[in-house]
């Protein structure tokens, strides 16, 4: 009997522990890579991106903290939601009205950009990307374009209307959005 209570007391410490701990966890990575919401108003449709921007801090990028020819969340801590109220094309395929998470697989020349129907607690699991490819709604590659100025935070933007830019380190990759 005692055995058996201090058993459920060194189990019931671990589970409150674990449950703290992974609190703790996620607030010091948001500090690291801070949560950011990008928007796309205009003409009745409404686009937003939901991600979270890492620093580069010294490191190699591409190639190296980001592989090349895997996949990876686009970001940092959760998966990266895409949404749009309307349907729209995305490069060259149509998407319809939703929420979508983003990935993407980058390349020296080009990137493969994914929007996935599946949502994702976390960007990652143990075995890397969390991403379910049985999901995926639409595949694009658009090719890499080199900056000559290094960007240090990752960043989603839109420009030139809705086209939508990816940018870390001294590499930007754009997806063209037309409106229907």
């Amino acid at each position: 009997m005692k055995f058996l209570k201090w058993f459920l007391i060194v189990i019931g410490s671990l589970l409150i522990l674990g449950f703290f701990g992974g609190k703790y966890m996620k607030i010091q990575t948001k500090k690291n890579s801070p949560e950011a919401i990008v928007k796309y108003s205009g003409t009745g449709t409404n686009i937003s991106v939901f991600y979270n921007r890492p620093y580069k801090k010294g490191r190699e990028i591409f190639g190296e903290l980001v592989p090349y020819n895997e996949v990876w969340r686009t970001g940092a801590n959760e998966a990266t939601t895409f949404t749009t109220d309307k349907e729209i094309g995305f490069g060259d395929k149509l998407v319809p009205a939703g929420t979508y998470t983003l990935w993407t697989i980058p390349q020296k020349t080009q990137w493969t950009v994914i929007l996935n129907t599946k949502m994702y607690d976390w960007g990652v699991g143990f075995g890397g990307a969390s991403r379910d490819p049985d999901f995926d709604l639409v595949k694009i590659n658009v090719p890499v374009q080199d900056l000559e100025e290094e960007v240090e935070q990752f960043t989603i933007e839109f420009i030139y209307h809705t086209n939508l830019v990816m940018k870390w380190d001294k590499t930007q990759v754009m997806v063209p959005i037309s409106l229907k």
